[in-house]
């Protein structure tokens, strides 16, 4: 895999040439930034921008004065090869406060190792209905400590109106929820990508997220995705590398909360 290649293509299909995330969603090209602007539980934020030190802080200015008069937190997702070369400082100086970074991993769907299983006693199931929905938010809720009303919001809007553009699955051991992730399909692009894999503390560590990631590469493959992507954490990271991830940038985000 051309590292270089295709991180200048996920940045033209999935920065640039974004699509909404939800049905209530729309994209905006204004000036040098693309932003996305979401319903009241929706994502909020600046995807891409071609930014030079001479305008970036008028840009960044306006952007937060943009966000402000809807009343929405916003986030600026800054990966690490945009420029300028300071503009996390700038983002700084502005009031949006820096969450951790994670690595930027994309795979070739053909070139990655499938064969992962869940351990004995665990099964995965495909989620399409609100009760799916509901288990997922508790996996969510015990694996992250962050309330899950945001994601129940966007999975049942988009299993509702766009069911082909997002793949859910759960794990069980004896009926109850262990481990959760999602798959996020863009129409029109080479890309799938892995968002919201978390298993509950007690069963860390026994090869349930390597199960997830290659269930949904499996799917991915089957509908014709060529790259799969995932900001990964630090403790995924690791992971993904043996299953064929290769890291290509970092990525922060910026947050400015709502006035």
């Amino acid at each position: 895999m051309d590292h270089e290649a295709v991180l200048a293509l996920f940045d033209r299909e999935m920065r640039e040439g974004a699509q909404p995330y939800g049905p209530d969603s729309v994209v905006e090209r204004v000036g040098g930034v693309v932003r996305h602007v979401g319903p009241e539980h929706g994502w909020n934020g600046v995807l891409w921008s071609d930014l030079t030190e001479s305008d970036a802080d008028e840009v960044i200015a306006e952007q937060a004065r943009h966000f402000a008069r809807s009343g929405h937190e916003f986030e600026w997702k800054l990966y690490g090869h945009d420029r300028p070369a300071d503009l996390g400082e700038r983002l700084r100086a502005a009031g949006f406060a820096p969450g951790p970074t994670e690595t930027l991993m994309i795979a070739e769907t053909g070139a990655l190792s499938l064969d992962a299983e869940p351990p004995r006693g665990v099964g995965l199931r495909s989620v399409t209905d609100a009760a799916g929905v509901d288990l997922v938010v508790d996996v969510h809720e015990q694996a992250f400590g962050t309330s899950g009303t945001r994601l129940r919001s966007q999975l049942l809007a988009q299993l509702d109106e766009h069911p082909d553009t997002v793949v859910v699955v759960v794990a069980l051991a004896d009926g109850a929820p262990v481990s959760s992730a999602r798959m996020e399909l863009v129409p029109g692009t080479r890309f799938a990508g892995l968002w919201g894999g978390g298993t509950v503390e007690a069963w860390r560590g026994r090869g349930i997220y390597r199960a997830l990631v290659a269930h949904r590469a499996r799917v991915a493959a089957e509908r014709g995705y060529r790259y799969l992507q995932v900001d990964a954490s630090d403790q995924s990271r690791p992971i993904l590398q043996r299953l064929g991830f290769a890291p290509l940038t970092t990525t922060t985000p910026y947050v400015r909360p709502a006035p």
